[in-house]
Parts: C-alpha cells; sequence; structure tokens
C-alpha cells in the first residue's frame, strides 16, 4: 500500500510551487483525473482511502502521522499539503515532498507555468512533462509522466486541483524544505 501511495502522490503534487502565485501554508489537492498504465485510478484511490479509514486505531494513526511528517493528510477524497515558505518562494514546482526530483526546466506564460522532469528516485526513474496554472488561491494542473524500476514502466497522466486553505498547517511538516529534520 506505501509503493503505490508514493506512486500515487508524486502525481498528484505536480501542482505546487510558483513562487509569484503559491502561498506558503495548507492546500487542499482534489483529484480529477489519474490514469495508470490506461487504467483509471480514481476507484483505487477511493478503496485505499476506505482501507486506511479502516485500519486498527493504532495502525491508522501510525500511518497518518508518517504522512504528516511528509506534509500530507488524507480525508473525504481530497489530500492535504502543507507548503513550506521556502517552496513558496521558489520558481519551480514541487514534485516530491522531499524534495529530490526539482524539475529540469521551466517555461512561463502569463498565469501558466510549464516543467518537465527527469530523476532517479528510489531506484525508480521519472520522466516527464506537466503543466500549472494558477487563479487566485486556485492551482490546476496535469501531469504526463513515465517511470521505470524493478516492477517495470508504468505511465500516469494526473489532473488535480488545488486550493489553498490558509496559513496554518494544523501540524502537517511543510514540504519543499530542504533542510527540514528528519
Amino acid at each position: 500500500m506505501i509503493k503505490v501511495l508514493s506512486a500515487l502522490v508524486l502525481g498528484l503534487l505536480a501542482a505546487p510551487a510558483l513562487a509569484t502565485d503559491m502561498k506558503a501554508g495548507l492546500w487542499e489537492i482534489r483529484t480529477i483525473k489519474q490514469v495508470v498504465d490506461g487504467q483509471d485510478m480514481q476507484a483505487q484511490m477511493q478503496a485505499m482511502q476506505k482501507q486506511l479509514a479502516a485500519l486498527p486505531a493504532a495502525q491508522r494513526k501510525q500511518m497518518e502521522a508518517m504522512m504528516a511528517s511528509q506534509g500530507m493528510s488524507m480525508s473525504e477524497g481530497a489530500m492535504r499539503i502543507c507548503i513550506s515558505e521556502e517552496a513558496a518562494r521558489r520558481n519551480a514546482p514541487v514534485l516530491d515532498p522531499e524534495d529530490r526530483c526539482p524539475p529540469r526546466k521551466l517555461t512561463r506564460s502569463g498565469n501558466t507555468v510549464r516543467f518537465e522532469l527527469d530523476c532517479v528516485m528510489d531506484g525508480r526513474t521519472a520522466r516527464g512533462k506537466g503543466e500549472s496554472t494558477f487563479s487566485g488561491n486556485r492551482v490546476h494542473s496535469r501531469m504526463d509522466m513515465t517511470t521505470t524500476g524493478p516492477d517495470g514502466r508504468h505511465t500516469m497522466q494526473t489532473e488535480s486541483q488545488m486550493s489553498y486553505l490558509g496559513a496554518d498547517c494544523k501540524g502537517l511538516a511543510p514540504v519543499g524544505a530542504k533542510a527540514r529534520p528528519k
């Protein structure tokens, strides 16, 4: 479950952080589309959320604590993420909560930023491109990505909508802070 979650999270995080438009604080991410290897993952994401909710209280708390330490929480079909001040000031998307996959190419046109990624994380190669469009306290993002690793080659198409909830991260660790304590 953790492996699937981390792959899906990478796809969901393609939206953040453009310095002139992104605010530090709590953001909610709603997935509009998540297709992996041609299969719609919305039903699996909902099932995973139900599995998390059905875990014994101690295990659920442990899973929630692990996610919170990485700056994320899940509830009611959405993921919440805390964007650090540092990430909000950067001129680049945050593509991974541990800041290991910076975009290699960025272009801007008005309120839209387009990016490409090409990196290796945890023995997996990730290559892709995407775009994020900013409008007030909302960010609409799309990304196409291919990963290659021990379990083979996988393609992913993701579309998401982010909404700013406020400066208070409600106990979540901020993502995108390079010197974050472990």
